[in-house]
C-alpha cells in the first residue's frame, strides 16, 4: 500500500506540525468524565484547523486502544490515516474502485471491531450501483502485514437495495454491547413514498443491530439473542429500532452507552433522539415534533411515537449532524454536553440531556466550515470535518 503522496501529504504534515502543542496522547485510554446536573451551564469552546487537503470528509474515528492514529474517511472512497505523533499520513484504503459516489452516495463511515488490535478487523458502509441497482454495502476488511488495511480482503456482510439515490444513512458503530449498529434512511424521495419508516418488512428506515462475529440462516452474519423484533411476523430481526427519515451520524454516550441519533428533516425540523430498543420515532407520520405535512394531520392522537429530545426549525438550519456527548479532558465543563451542528447553517449546538429530559441548551458558535460529521479520538476529544472546505477541525476551550 503505497503511502500518501504530492501536496496532500505536504499539506497534512505542515498543519499537524503547527498544531501539536495541542495534541495529547497518552499511552492509556482516558477516563470518563463525571457529567453536572442537566440544568448545568454551557461553556464557551473554539475550533482550530488541524489539516486540509482532504477530499469531501464525511467521518473520522480512531483504532481501539491506539490514541496516536486518527482515521479520515473521504467520501469518494478512500480513508486516510493520520499520526499526530510522527506528523504524518498515509493512505489507509482506497476503494473507490468499488463506490458509487456523489449526492449522499459514497464511502460513508467505518468502524474497528471491539478487538481490533488483535483481530485486525474493520467494517465500512458504501454505497454502489451495477446494472442501474443502487444498494449500500456493508463491508469487513482486515489489516494487513504493513498496518494497513488489505484491499483483497472485503468479506460483503449485508446489501441492502436503494430506490433512490438519497437518505443513504451511512454511519456504522459498535456498541458497548460489541454488536454493529447500522443507521439506515428510509430509501430517498420525498415523503418517503415507500412507506419504509413504518414498514418493518424492509431495512430502510431503521436503526439494524446485528452480529459480525457469527453467522447463521445463510446469512454472513447473526441476529443478537435480544433484538426486539426476533420470531414477530412481518418484521425483520434485525432492526432495533424504526421510524427514521435519514439519521445520517449517530453515537453512544461513552460514560452509560446512551444512543443519540441526529435525524435530517425534511421540510420542516431537525431532530435528535434518544434510541430505545424496539422504539418507534414516527416518520413519515411526524417530522420531528410535528405532523407530517399531507401525511396525517392526525398524528399526534399515536402515542406510539417516541418524542425527539431536541428539535430545531429549519429558520435555524436546514440539514442536522449528529455528535457525540463530550467526555474528553481539554474542556471540564463540557463534560455531559451532547453536541450537534447544522451542514447549512454552520450553527453548533450543545444540550444536556438524562435521555427524557432536555436540559441546559445553547448555540455555542457558528463553525467555519459546513460540517459533515463529528468524529471522536481515543481520548474522547472531539473532532468537526469541514465537507466542502476539506478541513479537519478540533474543539478546544475558548480563550
Amino acid at each position: 500500500m503505497k503511502k500518501m503522496s504530492g501536496n496532500l501529504a505536504k499539506v497534512l504534515v505542515i498543519s499537524l506540525a503547527t498544531v501539536l502543542p495541542l495534541i495529547t496522547s497518552s499511552t492509556a485510554l482516558s477516563a470518563v468524565c463525571s457529567a453536572p446536573d442537566i440544568q448545568a451551564a454551557i461553556p464557551d469552546v473554539a475550533v482550530t484547523n488541524l489539516a486540509s487537503g482532504f477530499n469531501q470528509p464525511v467521518f473520522l474515528t480512531h483504532e481501539p486502544d491506539n490514541t496516536d492514529h486518527v482515521y479520515i474517511i473521504e467520501q469518494p472512497g478512500r480513508v486516510q490515516q493520520l499520526s499526530f505523533k510522527k506528523k504524518s499520513g498515509k493512505i489507509f484504503l482506497d476503494i473507490r474502485n468499488k463506490v458509487s459516489s456523489g449526492g449522499e452516495k459514497g464511502l460513508l463511515s467505518l468502524a474497528f471491531h471491539p478487538e481490533y488490535k488483535n483481530n485486525g478487523l474493520f467494517y465500512v458502509n458504501y454505497t454502489r450501483s451495477s446494472l442501474l441497482r443502487l444498494e449500500t454495502v456493508i463491508a469487513e476488511y482486515k489489516r494487513g502485514s504493513d498496518g494497513l488495511a488489505d484491499p483483497g480482503s472485503e468479506r460483503v456482510v449485508l446489501t441492502i437495495k436503494q430506490p433512490y439515490g438519497n437518505h443513504n444513512g451511512g454511519q456504522i458503530n459498535f456498541g458497548p454491547d460489541g454488536f454493529l449498529y447500522i443507521g439506515m434512511g428510509d430509501g430517498g424521495a420525498g415523503n418517503d413514498p415507500i412507506n419504509a419508516g413504518q414498514d418493518n418488512t424492509t431495512l430502510l428506515g431503521a436503526m439494524l443491530r446485528i452480529d459480525v462475529d457469527k453467522k447463521d440462516n445463510g446469512r454472513e452474519y447473526a441476529i443478537p439473542d435480544d433484538n426486539p423484533f426476533i420470531g414477530k411476523s412481518g418484521t425483520r430481526p434485525e432492526i432495533w429500532a424504526y421510524g427514521l427519515r435519514n439519521p445520517w451520524r449517530f453515537s453512544f454516550d461513552a460514560a452509560n452507552g446512551m444512543l443519540f441519533v441526529a435525524d435530517v428533516g425534511q421540510n420542516a425540523i431537525e431532530e435528535i433522539d434518544v434510541i430505545q430498543k424496539g422504539g418507534n420515532y414516527g416518520w413519515r407520520v411526524m417530522e420531528g415534533n410535528i405532523c407530517t405535512p399531507g401525511i396525517d394531520e392526525d398524528c399526534n392522537k399515536d402515542d406510539s411515537f417516541i418524542a425527539p429530545i431536541d428539535t430545531y426549525s429549519h429558520d435555524e438550519g436546514r440539514s442536522v449532524t449528529g455528535g457525540y456527548v463530550y467526555r474528553g479532558k481539554d474542556i471540564p465543563d463540557l463534560c455531559g454536553v451532547y453536541l450537534y451542528a447544522d451542514y447549512v447553517s454552520r450553527a453548533l449546538w450543545g444540550i444536556r440531556t438524562d435521555g427524557k429530559t432536555l436540559g441546559s441548551k445553547r448555540k455555542l458558535m457558528t463553525l467555519p466550515g459546513n460540517p459533515s460529521s463529528f468524529g471522536e479520538d481515543a481520548d474522547r476529544e472531539i473532532y468537526i470535518l469541514d465537507h466542502r472546505g476539506g478541513k479537519l477541525l478540533r474543539l478546544i476551550p475558548a480563550k
